[in-house]
């Protein structure tokens, strides 16, 4: 059959264009839906462009119309194959409530062999200071940690001037830029496949054990409790949550028994370590502030007992939260039933 190509141009164009349309507002707006009526329109509307590019294909001096009409065809593959997961806007409410503390515990495993080790590095080094007193200069990172702790005490409760003298922003951004610091190098060192991360993990409890029986055996127990326990509550497990996120980095690259490629093993934990390195970033934050304008403030400006309570009130907030925020609750109360 012999194709009028003016009249097949005239009466197939009105379709084309309407097909264009639908696919600008398709991929202007990636919230957008058809309903039924709607796809089955977008359904005719490719399949008759598909036909008509068929038989434009005997036209060799249509050249431009035969590639608009491919890069229609192409559009619409696109967005029929789609696999992309359905895309919202970021809501920080929804991912700071449920998104971080469902992330956490999904990879409980990780973090509670970052815990093992640290717990372990702090029993080795409050058992060598106990035992070899002279290691405290090896041990100790800070000079200010370096002289007694009853010294110490004495002098911070004798000291009747603000300690920071207007300085707690300044202390607060150094702070958290120590801390993220030490975070972001205990997750990279995943890449070593965790022997780096759990290293960092080790060596930083070591020194907190340290620094504890130090207090501890000169009897400032309750100075060194006042002292890390309102920022310490938060401090420590960000810097175990960078070990987990470091730890599930170091199991994607070894694999497991994982036979697919490392590529897609690593494209499969992205978005975990994504949310858990977000997640101790607030909390180093927040750690931050509370080490600069409270923990650094002794008696008789704050009395200790206050600076107890809300590191403890602190700490039990944040396991509540890391525990129990994003839970389904209906499937709790299935669960329990059918049990």
């Amino acid at each position: 059959m012999i194709l009028n190509l003016p009249r097949f141009l005239e009466t197939r164009r009105p379709q084309w264009l309407e097909l264009e349309a639908m696919l600008n507002r398709l991929e202007r707006d990636i919230t957008c839906s058809l309903d039924l009526q709607e796809l089955r329109r977008f359904h005719n509307l490719y399949t008759q462009t598909c036909s008509d590019l068929s038989q434009l294909s005997v036209f060799s001096s249509e050249i431009e119309l035969r590639q608009h009409l491919e890069s229609l065809i192409a559009r619409c593959y696109g967005e029929i194959h789609e696999t992309r997961r359905h895309q919202t806007r970021f809501s920080f409410v929804e991912w700071f409530l449920r998104t971080f503390p469902r992330t956490f515990r999904r990879q409980a495993p990780c973090f509670l062999l970052s815990c093992a080790m640290m717990l372990t590095g702090a029993c080795l080094g409050a058992v060598s200071l106990r035992l070899l007193p002279n290691a405290k200069e090896i041990i100790m990172p800070f000079p200010h940690l370096l002289v007694s702790p009853s010294d110490r005490v004495a002098h911070e409760e004798k000291n009747l001037k603000d300690p920071m003298q207007g300085s707690q922003a300044g202390f607060s951004a150094m702070l958290m830029t120590h801390n993220t610091r030490v975070s972001i190098l205990t997750f990279a060192s995943g890449l070593t496949y965790g022997v780096g991360t759990l290293i960092l993990l080790f060596y930083n409890g070591v020194i907190l054990g340290a620094v504890c029986m130090d207090y501890i055996g000169d009897g400032q127990s309750r100075f060194l409790i006042a002292w890390l326990l309102p920022h310490g509550s938060v401090e420590i497990p960000a810097i175990l949550i960078a070990g987990q996120a470091g730890l599930i980095l170091a199991g994607a690259l070894v694999g497991w028994g994982d036979n697919t490629p490392i590529r897609h093993r690593l494209r499969r934990i992205g978005s975990d370590v994504i949310t858990l390195l977000g997640g101790l970033t607030l909390l180093l934050i927040w750690a931050g502030l509370i080490e600069s304008f409270l923990s650094q403030y002794h008696e008789p400006y704050l009395p200790y007992s206050m600076k107890i309570i809300f590191g403890l009130t602190q700490l039990m907030l944040l396991l509540a939260y890391l525990s129990l925020c994003g839970r389904d609750l209906k499937k709790t109360k299935v669960s329990r039933r059918n049990s």
